[in-house]
Formats: C-alpha cells, structure tokens, sequence
C-alpha cells in the first residue's frame, strides 16, 4: 500500500475509533434523554454518513444493493396468515375461507363475538409494535379483511434494512474486510464502501453465495466412527462441528431451513451468562418444528450453517413456542457471527445488486 493512503487509512481509522465511542455513548443514553426515536436514528445516520463520507475521500469500491421488498411483503402476509390461523385456533373461533387475497388476509366468521374476539387479540398482540398493525375491515356477511397499515409496512422494509445491513457487516467481517461503511441509501437499499478496495467484484461475491441453514435430525443407525470409516447410511451425511470440529452422523433431508427463521440474535444464556445465539421460527416454522420434537423426544437434532454443526441438543420435550436458543461454548463475537448467519438465510428474497463502481482517490488538498 502507498504510504500517502496508508497515512490516510490510519487517520481514518483514529476518526472510526472516536465515531465509534460517539456511537455507543448515543446507543446507551436512555431514549427517554432523546427527543423522540427519529432523533436517535437521525444521530446514528449523521454519524454513518460522516464516516462515509470520509472513506470514500480515501477512494475504493461502491456498492449499491436493493432489498427485496416484494418478497417482504409476500412474507409478511403469509406470516400474518399464520398468526390469524393460529389465534383462531387458540380462541376456537369457527371461522372458513382463509386465504391472502390482493396483499391482505380474507377469511369468513359468522359469528359477530367471534370477530370481535379476533379483532381484540390481534389488537393485543400488536400493542406497541408498529411493524404489527394491521387494518381490520368488515366486508358484510361475515367477511373479514385483514392488511398491513402503511406504517407497518414502511416499518417492516426499515428492519429488514437494518437486519440486511447487519448481515452484511458481519459477513465483511467473517471474510476479513474490517473496513468498511455500510449504510441505508433511500427507503430500500444499501451503500458499502470499501476504501482501497479497487475490485468490487472481490466484495460482491462475497454476497453472491447465498447461506444454507438447516434443521436436520442427528442419524443414530449407526455409529458416526463407523460411518467415517465405512460408508453412512443412505441418506446420510458426515458433517463436523463449527468449534469442535467433532463428527455427526446427520440425516441429508432437512426438518426446517432458513425460510422458517423470521429473527436471530446474539445474547446471553439466563442460567450460566454464556454466549448464545437466540432464534425464533414464523407461524409456519413454528408448527413443523414443534411437530418434529413431538415426534423425536430423546433423539438429538442438528443445527447446521452451510454443512457445519453449529450445536446437535438432544429434545428433551416438544417445543411448540417457536423459538430456541444455539450455545456451544462460544465467545459473543462467535454468537453474532452464529445469528447474523441464521439471520442471512432467513432474510425474505435475497439482495439485487444494483450498481458497482471504483471510486477514485480524491487529491490532497
């Protein structure tokens, strides 16, 4: 590297150093002390700009993805589907016809109290979260018409922006690119540069390969020694832990993927502190899952992040909650890298990338 833009690297890494601190002193002020969440977050772009801006002087690779808002959409209606299903069952409420129709939930309840009872509970479990809120509209008949508000809606494409641009930091990271600036660009995309950097197709493979996650049962036919030495049964594989590196004999055919996964993130294990990465399945990942431990209580499963065994628990009762949490003696800088992996393969539809450019250096003044 030259030394003039190594000279400038190492200012700008001093200046990333200081942001930084300004960032964590912002993210930890109680939000009370700001004036509202939109001034929060209006810190947090000026500071990403700032820090931006700054690379980009250094010159390097831009580049510019957009993320799937149709498949956010498709995915936010079947979700919702799944939790109209499952509130219906829960109050017994008699209902028919439930199907998405035009972006929305339609469905037929006859019974007056029965509509009110689904409209309060969805109400309830909206409470608070914008993301969730939903327009209840009565179609005559017993018609009911369930769709996302506008500001649920643009809430939704904000997170899945921001777990989009956390996926990508951490997959940067994984792949040794410590540099970087990764910022929201408009309502629905997502700028990175990277200084230096004067090949951007390097940067944009790194995306083009999308994460395989997988929830498969542990094969117990036959020892996994033997299965090394022989041949595993059909239908099985050999696969070695993410840490451990220690051998599982692993069913091929997959229980659940990474579609199923609609959250993951790292946190701390109530029992023993430890680093955990946490999960939590959609409606329907819910159901197959708590449908699969039902069936398969004393038997171990498998978490497995593109052919590596991240954890193999044994299921010690069915799980119908929907949600897990992933501990193998990991450090927390392991437990991020564990959920934003998760996180990538369950993100709706995937990241188009739209433009990729060299920027050139800018002249010393």
């Amino acid at each position: 590297m030259p030394l003039l833009l190594r000279d400038r690297m190492t200012r700008l890494i001093a200046v990333l150093a200081m942001t930084s601190a300004i960032m964590a002193a912002a993210i930890a002020m109680p939000r009370a002390a700001l004036a509202a969440d939109s001034q929060f977050d209006k810190v947090r772009a000026r500071i990403a700009a700032f820090v931006g801006d700054k690379m980009e002087k250094l010159g390097g690779s831009r580049i510019v993805y957009k993320v799937d808002s149709d498949g956010l959409r498709e995915s936010v209606v079947t979700d919702l589907r799944d939790e109209v299903y499952k509130t219906l069952r829960e109050g017994k409420i008699a209902f028919s016809g439930l199907a998405i129709r035009d972006g929305g939930v339609e469905l037929k309840i006859a019974d007056a109290k029965g509509r009110e009872q689904l409209a309060r509970k969805l109400a309830s479990a909206a409470e608070g979260l914008p993301s969730h809120a939903l327009t209840v509209t009565d179609g005559g008949d017993g018609l009911v018409r369930l769709t996302p508000t506008d500001a649920a809606s643009a809430a939704r494409l904000r997170d899945l922006v921001e777990d989009s641009i956390a996926m990508i930091e951490q997959r940067l990271k994984d792949s040794g690119i410590k540099l970087a600036s990764v910022q929201p660009d408009g309502a629905d995309r997502i700028r990175i540069f990277v200084p230096g950097e004067m090949e951007p197709e390097r940067i944009t493979a790194i995306f083009t390969r999308k994460v395989k996650v997988s929830f498969r049962l542990v094969d117990l036919s036959m020892p996994v020694e033997q299965a090394q030495s022989g041949t595993p049964p059909p239908g099985s594989d050999v696969l070695f832990g993410f840490k451990d590196k220690r051998p599982y004999l692993v069913a091929r055919d997959s229980a659940l993927d990474g579609d199923d996964v609609s959250y993951a993130g790292p946190g701390f294990a109530s029992a023993t502190n430890e680093p955990i990465a946490s999960f939590r399945f959609n409606g329907r990942g819910t159901r197959r899952f708590a449908h699969v431990t039902e069936e398969n209580i004393g038997k171990p499963f498998a978490i497995v992040l593109d052919d590596k065994v991240i954890s193999a628990p044994v299921i010690r009762e069915p799980i119908t909650g929907g949600s897990g949490q992933i501990s193998g003696n990991f450090t927390l800088e392991e437990a991020n890298s564990v959920a934003m992996l998760l996180r990538a393969g369950a993100l709706p539809g995937h990241l188009g990338l739209v433009e990729q450019q060299i920027v050139q250096p800018a002249a010393k003044p």
